[in-house]
């Protein structure tokens, strides 16, 4: 059974920095990706960033590229979301998923497995 444990979120002034943590179980393997994904009061849900476990490409939303880094630790099994730079509107609740991909893609269709969200506020 694959499952997935978001972890790390808080408060944190405009400007701070956060690292969130997913810890990812009953892969066998490392054809998958994992997806950040984010929803804010009153918005859609929307993809933020992913990597692919098997070569460790990335991609990232425009919103936040440049100020946030995505890393797996495969001897862990755990992927970290680096968020720096952080301004009022990336507070939302994020959530990371897994999908039988090759490819980092943060769309989220292809997104099988959820973990449950983490909060994150930002104060101005």
């Amino acid at each position: 059974e694959v499952q997935l444990q978001a972890s790390g979120g808080g408060l944190v002034q405009a400007g701070g920095s956060l690292r969130l943590s997913c810890a990812v179980s009953g892969f066998t393997g490392d054809d998958y990706a994992i997806g950040w994904f984010r929803q804010a009061p009153g918005k859609d849900r929307e993809g933020v960033s992913a990597i692919s476990i098997k070569d460790g490409a990335t991609h990232y939303a425009a919103s936040v590229k440049g100020r946030f880094t995505i890393s797996s630790d495969n001897a862990k099994n755990t992927v970290y979301l680096q968020m720096y730079g952080l301004k009022p509107e990336d507070a939302a609740v994020y959530y990371c998923a897994a999908a039988r991909v090759l490819v980092a893609t943060i769309y989220e269709p292809v997104y099988d497995y959820w973990g449950q969200g983490t909060l994150v506020t930002v104060s101005s």
